[in-house]
């Protein structure tokens, strides 16, 4: 890990930014699958509106595969899950159950493989795949450009007038530790730095 922070404080962007907050670190989630469901209960919803259905869920269901499956819909519905959100939950239960898919499944996969599995899911786009290759998976090179607070953090950091192939383009330069870099992209913005933080806390 040393090898990370060593490259990005040489780096003149990310480098002065190593400094202000120390070493950042991915700590891997322990459940894939209770993780891809909180980021799902996340997709376009405050991060307080998605944390109180959390609880609702977590306290009206085992939040794992069988438990999700075996539960009614209307159960699902009441802990505040949309019509829309419920369809996708039941899609993750049943990839999961199907394909044995878990931490360790993903282990020996590269990142874009990992990726394809996931998006095939119902409801499961780049966004929340990366997601869980960065904070499941602790996959230390991963851009998530489809994030806003990225491209807010790199804006404000790099400069105006860059679409999202160049800003993957511009990136590069931080590879193989991309995923670190990201983790000081987000903290470029303080509102955006607490949101990421509740989640990388999941």
């Amino acid at each position: 890990m040393d090898s990370a922070f060593e490259t990005l404080r040489e780096d003149p962007d990310i480098g002065p930014l190593v400094d202000r907050h120390g070493e950042l670190t991915l700590d891997p989630a322990e459940d894939l699958f209770e993780r891809l469901v909180v980021s799902i209960l996340r997709q376009q919803v405050s991060m307080a509106s998605a944390a109180a259905t959390r609880e609702r869920l977590f306290d009206a269901v085992e939040v794992t595969p069988a438990g999700v499956l075996a539960a009614d819909d209307e159960v699902l519905r009441d802990a505040g899950l949309s019509r829309q959100k419920t369809r996708y939950v039941n899609a993750v239960a049943t990839a999961f159950d199907e394909h044995g898919y878990s931490i360790d499944y993903f282990e020996g996969m590269d990142d874009d493989a990992v990726r394809n599995d996931l998006t095939d899911i119902t409801g499961v786009g780049d966004w929340t795949a990366d997601m869980q290759l960065m904070f499941s998976l602790g996959r230390e090179d991963v851009f998530p450009v489809g994030d806003l607070g990225i491209r807010k953090g790199f804006t404000t950091l790099i400069g105006e007038g860059y679409n999202r192939a160049e800003m993957v383009e511009y990136a590069e330069r931080w590879r193989p530790y991309r995923s670190y870099a990201s983790l000081y992209l987000w903290r470029v913005e303080e509102d955006v730095a607490e949101s990421v933080d509740e989640v990388a806390d999941e």
